[in-house]
């Protein structure tokens, strides 16, 4: 008698996967301004430098153009954070002015999942805009409005 399978069938891609996994659903709509401070001289400063890093990634500065990303670099041993200033709507929805994560203790990922979970899901839903439609679907659409079809006669 054999011992079921239980278990995954191929091992997961790792923090680095993870990582990608969630950098990809960031939303920085909601946000004004991100102010980074750390003390580069402290022990558990790399996850918010990478941190930092990965917010001037193209595809998270894209989500949102207006948004200016601030590094502040001290050196008094203060604990490293990162502070989400929001805008008008965002505020209302969190009834708060800004959101601030002490970052002494988290990973790279842990701060991006945060990121996910408390920045992202303020950012306004996108408006919905009229398609412009092509010729090809114009007629599809079954109308005969003067291109498609058969071509008239020419007179002499």
């Amino acid at each position: 008698m054999s011992v079921p399978f239980s278990g995954t069938l191929r091992r997961s891609g790792g923090i680095v996967s993870a990582i990608g996994k969630q950098l990809k659903s960031v939303n920085l709509k909601g946000v004004k301004r991100i102010t980074v401070q750390f003390d580069p001289f402290a022990e558990n400063v790399k996850s918010t430098r990478e941190f930092l890093f990965l917010l001037s990634t193209p595809k998270v500065s894209l989500s949102n153009p207006k948004c200016v990303v601030k590094s502040d670099i001290v050196c008094d041993r203060s604990p490293a954070f990162i502070k989400f200033a929001l805008i008008d709507s965002a505020q209302e929805k969190a009834q708060a002015k800004e959101i601030r994560f002490n970052s002494d203790n988290l990973n790279t990922l842990e701060l991006l999942e945060l990121c996910n979970k408390h920045v992202s899901t303020l950012a306004p839903p996108e408006e919905i805009t009229n398609k412009v439609l092509t010729k090809a679907e114009k007629q599809k659409l079954g109308g005969s409005g003067g291109a498609g079809g058969k071509k008239a006669p020419k007179k002499k």
